[in-house]
């Protein structure tokens, strides 16, 4: 047996269970678990209470989190809802949060809080797809124009986003042009598993087998998918670029190839159950015992950081959505304003590789943390009153026009 110790793992899990425990104790507390996990990760770590560390089992874990939390977050994406209008607006709205990034970037490399202006802007561009859906489902808007259109742009700008950080700012080395084409490369490589795993799909002798065996102890389907992530991962860092890439498209092609669930209705279900009941909370917590607020605490004027980025987020992925106000209305274009600027996961995931490439201080990247914190604290509690408000207040001319594709 190789000389590890669990002692840290086990605390880390403890805090993955207490976090929604306390808050199930507490239902009028809309805060998701995912902010308790990285306060109280920051409360015991390191810089911190200094009561648990960040050794081999919790990296280790941590990373399968961030892999898996990816992962899901590329199985939401519905390729079929990205088409005509609404694909359009939500490409343009991205186009235009990297314009208002970059001159939110420039502005605070000016004042020396950032390296590199794009690095902020690619960290500020992104919408936190899991969060945002629930806060839909919620208020009753998954399935209509709102949700269509939050959706949507949600989902180009985590894709791009990721596409982003893995082609321009990859901690694996190379310049942008060599990346470039291995990111071609491993596009094909993707384009041409997902062809093989649809088709092997459509096999009547393969879906009897799959059929057989996956509410089995055997979970066939869980497999088949850790297999691709755990592959889409290793060949994006064979190829030089960040493993998050390899694990978001990982999700998007089983997603894209697993439509049909009349069959295996339970498969996502138990996916969702093998990331959030044990990975991704890991990942959090660990985020949280890495974050060191000690610049902040310090120096009391870095903590000015904190609103600024706040509001750069809401004005880099709020503005775009005024874009689609015409069909929506007012109302509920403020509230998929709020949703598209609802940003943590890949906040956290951005500032950790800006720390490690040198392009962002710990101070900085603590501030955008915090800042994602508090967009999660707030937007999608406001978005969901505004959400919940009678149809015929949401604009000056009653119900929002369908969409048109």
């Amino acid at each position: 047996m190789p000389d590890v110790e669990f002692t840290n793992l086990f605390a880390v899990a403890v805090i993955a269970l207490l976090a929604p425990l306390l808050l199930g104790f507490a239902p009028r507390l809309r805060v998701p678990a995912v902010v308790l996990e990285i306060v109280a990760g920051i409360v015991v770590g390191p810089h911190g209470l200094g009561l648990v560390d960040v050794d081999l089992p919790v990296q280790i874990v941590s990373l399968l989190g961030l892999a898996f939390l990816l992962f899901l977050a590329g199985l939401e994406i519905d390729v079929h809802q990205l088409r005509g209008r609404v694909l359009r607006l939500a490409v343009l709205g991205y186009v235009v949060t990297l314009a208002l990034g970059g001159a939110t970037g420039a502005a605070f490399a000016a004042a020396g809080w950032v390296h590199s202006a794009l690095l902020l802007a690619v960290t500020l561009s992104a919408t936190s797809l899991g969060l945002v859906v629930p806060v839909l489902k919620d208020a009753g808007q998954a399935d209509g124009t709102v949700g269509q259109f939050t959706i949507a742009a949600a989902s180009i700008a985590d894709f791009a986003a990721v596409l982003l950080l893995s082609l321009v700012f990859s901690t694996e080395g190379g310049s942008a042009g060599e990346r470039l084409i291995m990111v071609g490369l491993f596009a094909l490589l993707v384009a041409v598993t997902g062809l093989v795993v649809a088709t092997a799909g459509r096999s009547q002798r393969i879906g009897l087998v799959l059929l057989r065996l996956q509410d089995t102890t055997a979970e066939i389907r869980v497999r088949a998918a850790v297999v691709l992530l755990i592959a889409f991962v290793a060949l994006a860092e064979q190829f030089g670029l960040e493993t998050i890439l390899g694990a978001f498209l990982a999700g998007a092609v089983v997603g894209l190839v697993d439509r049909d669930a009349t069959s295996h209705p339970r498969f996502r279900t138990k996916l969702e159950a093998l990331g959030y009941g044990f990975l991704i909370p890991v990942f959090f917590v660990t985020s949280g015992l890495r974050l060191d607020l000690r610049g902040l605490v310090d120096d009391p004027a870095s903590l000015v950081r904190v609103p600024l980025f706040l509001l750069a987020l809401l004005v880099l992925r709020g503005v775009p959505a005024y874009l689609s106000v015409r069909t929506l209305g007012r109302r509920s274009t403020a509230a998929v304003a709020l949703l598209q600027a609802t940003s943590l996961p890949f906040i956290v995931t951005a500032t950790q590789i800006g720390v490690v490439t040198g392009l962002m201080t710990p101070v900085t990247a603590a501030a955008l943390v915090c800042a994602g914190l508090l967009s999660v604290l707030i937007f999608p509690a406001v978005a969901l009153v505004l959400l919940r408000q009678p149809a015929a207040d949401r604009s000056g001319r009653g119900e929002p026009r369908p969409a048109s594709r």
